[in-house]
């Protein structure tokens, strides 16, 4: 009942910030699609793929798709982001989503904060991000890993 109980809550407030974005794109880009790698002390490293488009100034949706250590990883979720002052094409990010990790026999679902930076090069399509994205498994006893770390380079328009 309460793996039932978080999953609702976390769609709940993914539904709520949707809702609480406007029609106005994101300032510096409003679509990016790459590569990613995840890597920490426990899961292996993961690489695979990114897209993101931003539903407002400064909230987006990114979708991934990582593989690695026999398992596939498919993650969506929503982030908000806020100008760093005086530092043009970076901003921070904090978020979150529900992981669904396929392989090794099973399913596990996993809860996803994250917290990072993201960078937007001026004047040309790249973005970068680095965050930080602890990991809570919440099907087939609990876990949890604090030291998972991802990088991310993007072709932004």
């Amino acid at each position: 009942m309460k793996k039932k109980c978080s999953l609702f809550l976390c769609i709940a407030l993914c539904s709520f910030f949707v809702q609480q974005a406007s029609a106005q794109k994101g300032s510096s880009y409003d679509n990016a699609v790459g590569m990613r790698i995840e890597f920490g002390n426990k899961y292996g490293t993961w690489a695979g793929f990114s897209g993101k488009h931003f539903f407002s100034d400064n909230v987006a949706g990114e979708l991934m798709l990582l593989f690695g250590d026999g398992v596939t990883l498919l993650e969506p979720e929503l982030q908000y982001h806020g100008d760093i002052e005086n530092a043009a094409g970076l901003r921070w990010v904090l978020g979150f989503g529900p992981g669904f990790a396929f392989g090794n026999g099973s399913t596990d679902v996993l809860l996803r904060p994250l917290a990072g930076l993201d960078y937007k090069i001026q004047d040309v399509p790249i973005n970068l991000t680095f965050d930080w994205r602890p990991a809570f498994v919440i099907t087939h006893g609990t876990d949890f890993n604090a030291a998972r770390f991802g990088l991310g380079i993007r072709y932004a328009w």
